[in-house]
């Protein structure tokens, strides 16, 4: 198979999905840890540990168009082992650092680093998708983050207490050296510089198409992640609530968002990209507005829930919707899209930090779900001006590679060729659409193997520590008031999803079908 017919499901795929899984899983529990090591390893006060945070967020910034240009000219892959590989000497100085100068060097390193990686992993999946949007795709690299996410915070949770902060750091630095391995593993893509160089600077008209759709990203990011910051706070403050508590009121929105993202996009082949995007952002305003009025923990785990849902789907698309945008330069146009999110990120907090200390909580809602509002009515027309190629439903015939009538018609004939790289490629066997009942069953079987292994590992771990739901409920009928924590709840969680999982998988087996063809 060639480089240019590569899916997530391939040797190559599935190693950059397991660098991702390794990488995100030290990275997401640093934004957790920072402040707290800062502050009681280097005693650094609450201005220090602002500069910090904000030196590292702006120097990724600052790198990540340089990322996609690197992503376009060279081979994707590699240039995210250099990211993994910064991200590892990041870990590495933070677990021997005893002053701020070492720190801010170490807050550097992982800014670069994640920059490089992030932005190359994503250029990657755009350039290898062979789901014809790459949604799918996208789908599963999200997805991968976030089991990341989850075992990271696991590790996090049973070894900080016993280990401190300096071996979870080298354990970070370890993981992001197994996902360096992973990503220089086979062959050098020769094929994706020679075409992405050939190119020119085509993402020149691409990237201004582009600019609406980066606006509405970077806007309702800063939304997003100011109201993320000011729930927290209300959490813990208003409603009084333990760091246990908190974890709980989102640990059901958490769970959607590792499992849904990798299948969301059956939804968005019906819907297409427009749809499930203004869909996305109903359900922010909705979540932003519920907050506004309901105060139970229940509630909220209830918006929450239904909101981090409509992001699996929405994430994935958008992202996939750059990637056909870019005219070829995917490395570029990634830049472009997670330098504007990254810049909503940086921004938010403080924007809604002022706003809810001189209105009020009400206030920081309504202005949430307004952005998530204007971001739903902005979407079709920023969708527009890129131009692509319409859309196959997949329940439906092939529709026109054309718009409309008019001058809207001659600019997608103009645009066409620096279109090519977003246009559905003729279809070919992979190793995805191509499996029959019986493969099929044998892959869920070979998975649900891979899952079990790793299930059995945790709860291992989890005995050891005295903190496996499961041990103490055979063993005691229950478990211990003195012994509940967030890692008897994270066990009872694992094991609903391993069941789930087993269900699952097994039904193939029983109930042999094949694995239906993706539409492109």
């Amino acid at each position: 198979m060639s480089a240019g017919t590569r899916t997530p499901t391939d040797p190559a795929g599935r190693r950059v999905l397991s660098a991702a899984l390794f990488a995100s899983a030290p990275a997401e529990v640093l934004d957790f840890l920072l402040p707290l090591w800062a502050g009681s390893t280097l005693h650094a006060g609450a201005a220090a540990v602002g500069a910090l945070i904000a030196f590292e967020a702006v120097l990724s910034l600052i790198v990540r168009p340089l990322a996609g240009e690197l992503a376009d000219r060279f081979d994707q892959r590699r240039v995210a082992a250099a990211g993994a590989g910064l991200y590892a000497l990041s870990f590495a100085g933070y677990a021997l650092a005893d002053s701020l100068v070492v720190a801010f060097v170490a807050a550097g390193l992982g800014g670069a680093g994640g920059a490089l990686f992030w932005v190359a992993l994503r250029a990657w999946t755009g350039q290898r998708s062979q789901d014809g949007d790459g949604t799918s795709a996208y789908g599963k690299l999200l997805s991968a983050e976030g089991q990341g996410a989850f075992i990271g915070y696991l590790v996090a949770f049973s070894l900080l207490e016993r280990g401190g902060y300096a071996l979870l750091f080298w354990l970070g630095s370890a993981a992001c050296v197994v996902a360096t391995a992973s990503l220089l593993r086979g062959p050098r893509a020769e094929g994706t510089r020679t075409a992405a160089a050939g190119r020119g600077d085509r993402l020149g008209a691409a990237g201004r198409r582009l600019l609406p759709l980066m606006v509405v990203s970077a806007v309702t990011a800063a939304a997003e992640a100011g109201l993320w910051m000011l729930l927290l706070l209300r959490l813990q403050g208003d409603l009084e609530l333990s760091p246990n508590e908190i974890a709980l009121v989102f640990a059901p929105g958490f769970v959607v968002f590792v499992l849904l993202p990798e299948h969301t996009h059956h939804l968005t082949d019906r819907l297409g990209r427009t749809p499930t995007m203004v869909v996305s952002f109903a359900a922010s305003a909705l979540f932003a507005a519920g907050l506004a009025v309901v105060s139970t923990p229940l509630a909220i785990a209830a918006f929450w829930t239904v909101a981090a849902a409509c992001f699996a789907a929405q994430i994935p698309v958008e992202q996939a919707t750059v990637a056909a945008a870019s005219g070829g330069r995917i490395g570029r146009g990634m830049g472009l899209y997670e330098s504007a999110r990254l810049a909503g990120v940086v921004a938010g907090p403080l924007v809604m930090g002022v706003l809810y200390e001189e209105l009020g909580w009400v206030a920081a809602c309504v202005a949430a779900a307004a952005t998530s509002v204007v971001g739903a009515l902005v979407v079709p027309y920023a969708v527009r001006t890129l131009r692509l190629p319409e859309e196959k439903k997949k329940s439906g015939t092939p529709a026109p590679a054309t718009t409309g009538a008019g001058p809207e018609t001659v600019h997608v004939r103009e645009d066409r060729e620096d279109m090519d790289m977003s246009k559905p490629e003729p279809a070919q066997p992979s190793a995805e659409t191509a499996l029959g009942p019986k493969a099929h069953a044998r892959k869920e079987r070979r998975d649900w193997y891979i899952h079990t292994a790793a299930f059995a590992l945790g709860q291992l771990v989890l005995w050891a520590l005295d903190s496996s739901w499961l041990v103490w409920q055979i063993t005691d009928g229950s478990v211990p008031d003195d012994q509940r924590g967030p890692l008897v709840w994270i066990g009872r969680i694992w094991l609903t999803i391993w069941v789930i999982d087993t269900i699952w998988s097994w039904s193939y087996t029983i109930w042999p079908r094949e694995k239906k063809a993706k539409s492109s």
